[in-house]
């Protein structure tokens, strides 16, 4: 089997029963003493034209998905869902689907390395040994409190090591930031809930369960917190054998995909999301009877239709679906919170909730389950904090930054300047497994393994009713000269000593993980047991995590929610420009995914353009202006500015403008570099009351170029617009 090991020593390590196959198939902690031979030599585990499969959780994003990937004589072949896995029941996205290119990618980072110079080229290969020397002199060579780690939103088990270290030494607490988690306003939608309910957490809205729903710009059907879990929630909705089929009404100024699949879409403007929601309340309130609840009372129907866009007659037909139906369900999220006065809509849409009197009942609103070892709801850091970061940078007091799983000089607006204080921190050290943007400006790159060669553990913070603790392990022994940062940072604080090797007294990487999941053994409702931590660590591979067997969703107070007063001003917008900007997440390449082909050219679902970046103007706009498809103009706000082609878009406002996230790489790849550009440069420095940006408060100036630059689309021009069949002029 090995040079190490013999197919009997390997049965000892496993013991007997199930615990031995899962460690047969690679699924079991042991499996990392194995020496993977090249396939010439078969494992007498692995036959040829035999098939194995490995649970383990998609890294696409932070949502937990589980997946199921078969292998092939070594090599991942295909992922699917894991549908026996609380969160996706067998499901997943294009993300998920698409993540063996990351695997397979040709730009990933092979070795380590130490670069010439910032922004260089030109890099020296390393050993790993020197490569933990280095990471243990910055540990022991600056004080604790000049020491910062900058994470991804995934993965926990990393996190959760870097907090033991921090917590045992005195450094810096790490900073967890994500592009999806500034576009999802998570900082907003989590302190919403504080003040609402008494406890911050992610709500967990049962769209599944409900009759009506009403989504004020959370476009949950592609990238909102758990996208996979809310679409099957969604086919939940809709599903009419054996209920009445519910309704859906989205209110954006932007028809995204989400949009396009409700019965209603009504494009309001901008900044009055809360006038419309307590509006709605007020009208539902009164049709309900008895006295006025005070959140509402105070709000003018006529205003808010006036100042928002929609007809009074229409808000009167939307508030006697919502207080007749016996199901109505309100959610709040994406560009309605990243604005202003997001927490106002938070708060006003959740009220609503409060009306329909749902929270949790079926198709209401419960309080997201915490993983099994999770003791409180850790949210990631909000763009305001991540400017407190960058100002610690600038003045000094940071003067080593280690940086896993997140890319700021791309996913941070350009204004928060991540780049200009970089240059006051000493040494930068990535752990990137691409050639990213931040990796470019590090001292060091120190790869990390791709996550389809990983070990470690995600929390899923919404989506499921089970609280779930989703596993990962290697699929594939690491393709290229990479190593876990786990291990790294283990081996690196045994070298510094001291306090450092006394937080980590671990061999390894699975040694950690055996020792943050091994209370979970004696749960009495959990859904996998076993006599000792090499057995329980088996099954936790084996089924792809652990979870309960019973609902952990918590039941929010409703209490005074209804006398509460909401502030219902709208929103203010930056800049002095004729047009609203709203940028949105692409739902295809999300904020890492533009260095995979497969998703490169998959067509957006609503516009079907691909490999570039759009503007999506209305119609009607782009005939004032004289503007046609594929015509280059430039946009102006007080940020900064950039130029992209536009796609005429009718399901748009006139008065907005819209691009998506998620492309304007100057690194990170072929497949990503030097196309389109980044709509977060556009972005200033304002934010909402918790700390959000206010990503979507942006007004921009929109001029001509007299250029043009066709766009790549899937969609038949012809058949769409009618160009070229002769229509009368």
């Amino acid at each position: 089997m090995s040079e190490q090991f013999s197919r009997r020593d390997f049965l000892k390590l496993a013991g007997v029963g199930a615990a031995t196959t899962a460690i047969l198939t690679g699924c079991g902690p042991a499996s990392r003493y194995v020496k993977r031979e090249p396939y010439m030599q078969m494992p007498e585990y692995n036959y040829n034209g035999q098939s194995t499969y490995y649970a383990t959780t998609c890294r696409e994003c932070a949502a937990g998905c589980g997946l199921v990937v078969r292998t092939s004589q070594g090599r991942a072949i295909k992922t699917e869902g894991n549908a026996n896995h609380p969160l996706n029941l067998g499901k997943t996205c294009a993300r998920g689907q698409a993540t063996l290119q990351g695997l397979y990618n040709p730009d990933r980072v092979t070795n380590p390395m130490k670069r010439a110079s910032r922004g260089a080229d030109s890099t020296q290969a390393m050993d790993w040994e020197a490569a933990i020397q280095a990471v243990a002199d910055a540990l022991k060579n600056n004080k604790p409190e000049e020491i910062a780690f900058l994470m991804g939103m995934a993965p926990d088990h990393l996190f959760d090591l870097v907090t033991d270290l921090a917590k045992a030494t005195g450094m810096n607490a790490p900073v967890r930031f994500g592009a999806l988690g500034m576009f999802d306003a998570r900082a907003t939608l989590s302190k919403a809930a504080e003040n609402l309910f008494g406890q911050a957490s992610l709500p967990f809205f049962d769209v599944g369960g409900a009759q009506v729903v009403f989504s004020f710009g959370a476009n949950f059907l592609e990238t909102w917190l758990s996208p996979v879990s809310y679409t099957r929630g969604f086919a939940g909705l809709r599903e009419a054998q054996t209920k009445q089929r519910g309704k859906f009404v989205q209110f954006e100024s932007r028809m995204s995909m989400t949009g396009g699949k409700a019965d209603e879409w009504l494009p309001l403007r901008p900044g009055t999301e809360a006038l419309v929601a307590l509006a709605i309340g007020r009208l539902a309130a009164e049709i309900l009877g008895g006295s006025m609840p005070r959140v509402f009372a105070s709000v003018d129907p006529k205003d808010a239709a006036t100042k928002s866009g929609i007809k009074l007659e229409t808000l009167e037909h939307l508030a006697e679906m919502f207080a007749s139906s016996n199901g109505a369900l309100a959610i709040p999220g994406g560009a309605a919170l990243g604005q202003s006065n997001g927490l106002a809509v938070a708060e006003a849409v959740l009220a609503l909730n409060a009306l329909s009197g749902n929270f949790g009942k079926p198709g209401g609103v419960y309080l997201s389950a915490l993983a099994p070892n999770q003791t409180e709801y850790n949210r990631p850091a909000s763009a305001r904090e991540m400017q407190a970061l960058v100002q610690n940078m600038f003045d000094g007091k940071i003067k080593v930054l280690f940086v896993h799983g997140v890319n700021p000089l791309f996913e941070l607006p350009a204004s928060l300047e991540f780049g200009g204080a970089s240059k006051y921190v000493s040494q930068i050290i990535s752990f990137a497994s691409f050639p990213d943007e931040t990796a470019r400006e590090a001292d060091f790159i120190f790869p990390d393994h791709h996550g389809l060669e990983s070990w470690g553990y995600q929390r899923v913070a919404t989506g499921s009713a089970q609280p779930v603790l989703s596993g990962a392990q290697p699929v594939v022994s690491p393709y290229y000269n990479t190593r876990a940062t786990a291990d790294v940072l283990i081996a690196a604080a045994q070298l510094a000593g001291g306090s450092f090797a006394a937080a980590l007294p671990f061999k390894d990487e699975v040694e950690f993980l055996q020792s943050k999941i091994a209370s979970l053994m004696s749960e009495a409702d959990g859904s996998i047991s076993g006599p000792d931590i090499a057995t329980f660590m088996a099954y936790f591979q084996q089924h792809g995590g652990y979870w309960k067997l019973t609902d952990g969703r918590g039941a929010p107070s409703a209490e005074d929610m209804l006398n509460r007063t909401i502030a219902a001003e709208e929103a203010e917008f930056a800049g002095e420009g004729e047009f609203f900007f709203v940028p949105f997440v692409s739902p295809t390449l999300a904020e890492a995914g533009a260095n995979k082909p497969w998703l490169q050219e998959l067509a957006d679902p609503t516009t079907t353009v691909m490999w570039n970046t759009w503007v999506e103007m209305n119609s009607e706009t782009a005939h004032e202006l004289g503007i046609e498809n594929d015509d280059m103009v430039k946009i102006v706000s007080e940020a900064g500015e950039l130029e992209a082609p536009v796609y005429v878009y009718p399901a748009i406002r006139p008065d907005t403008i819209a691009m998506p996230f998620g492309q304007g790489h100057t690194a990170f790849g072929r497949y990503a570099e030097g196309r389109g550009v980044n709509p977060a440069d556009l972005l200033g420095s304002h934010f909402n009351e918790a700390g959000d940006l206010a990503f979507a408060g942006m007004k921009v100036k929109v001029t001509k170029t007299g250029e043009k630059k066709l766009l790549s689309r899937l969609e038949s021009v012809m058949g769409v617009y009618g160009i070229g069949l002769g229509e009368e002029k």
